[in-house]
């Protein structure tokens, strides 16, 4: 057992190598996919105590059923999988296996629903739907049109700065999660409808930096993103399950329908894990398996 685990040790550093420097992910996405690999092999050292040219697909079926079996939500059983993959494409292109053990492995279906995906003809709609006659229309226009052309969690497009508006150079300055900053292209419908709806605002209080502003000249909350969706989903007729997170989940999967790269698109979400933008977007699974190989090629 101890050569067979040498082996594993072995070309996982090189594997990490190759993962860190030519594949150039971040440390993050690094850690966590030497996690899952960390956790695969002492289960197939455990049960086979086999090197890993020599893993079989029905060992990697067994491996998933067992972390299914333990608990493990089916997020956890999909990532261990997209890690698992990533390691044998890596021996596949460095000629250490002839194919692929997890090629025809299909990864577990969620039991968890996504929000249902937009079209662009749908937000359109919706924006449409609002009555930009007045102050609070504007706003609305300008913030749903923001919302989905940026790709912004309602977090940051409630915490978004007058500072942040770099409209000369076409972006926005975004403060994510752990306070991470991202720079984002802004659409010329979106800035044009923010320039409208701060021409027309009430005068600020002083000191007030916020862009997108309630009644009472204060920041807006979640809340009432959420309200000002609904109702302009209803005035449209649009009777999908919707909320300020439709836009931004609809915003990832068209980038990715138009030939975006799952990179670019974790990039424009701030995903610290390229992970967490695998399991988020909503292709199928023929569609997002082509296009994370197309183009990370893991």
């Amino acid at each position: 057992m101890a050569e067979t685990t040498k082996k594993w040790a072995d070309t996982g550093r090189a594997y990490r190598t190759y993962i860190r420097f030519e594949k150039r992910l971040s440390a993050h996405t690094v850690e966590a996919y030497l996690r899952d690999l960390r956790d695969f092999a002492h289960y197939i050292l455990r049960m086979w105590d086999v090197e890993p040219r020599k893993v079989e697909p029905e060992m990697i079926e067994r491996y998933i059923a067992w972390l299914f079996d333990h608990g493990r939500e089916k997020s956890t059983q999909a990532r261990a999988l997209c890690s698992i993959r990533s390691f044998f494409n890596y021996l596949l292109i460095t000629d250490k296996i002839a194919a692929s053990p997890v090629e025809f492995i299909a990864a577990p279906k969620f039991g968890r629903q996504l929000p249902d995906v937009l079209t662009t003809d749908e937000i359109d709609r919706i924006i449409a739907a609002i009555d930009t006659s007045t102050t609070k229309g504007l706003r609305d226009s300008a913030m749903l049109e923001t919302l989905y052309s940026c790709g912004l969690r309602v977090s940051e497009l409630t915490s978004l700065r007058l500072s942040d508006l770099f409209f000369g150079e076409g972006y926005l300055r975004v403060i994510g999660k752990g306070d991470k900053q991202r720079l984002v292209p802004i659409s010329t419908m979106a800035r044009d409808r923010i320039q409208l709806y701060l021409e027309r605002r009430r005068p600020l209080r002083a000191g007030e930096e916020t862009v997108f502003l309630n009644n009472r000249g204060r920041k807006l909350t979640r809340v009432m993103v959420f309200t000002v969706i609904r109702q302009a989903a209803a005035r449209a007729g649009i009777g999908k399950r919707i909320s300020p997170h439709s836009f931004r989940h609809s915003f990832a999967t068209h980038l990715l329908e138009g030939g975006a790269s799952i990179r670019q698109v974790q990039e424009m979400l701030g995903h610290e894990s390229i992970l967490t933008t695998e399991i988020y977007t909503h292709l199928d699974s023929e569609h997002l398996r082509r296009t994370v190989e197309d183009h990370l090629n893991i």
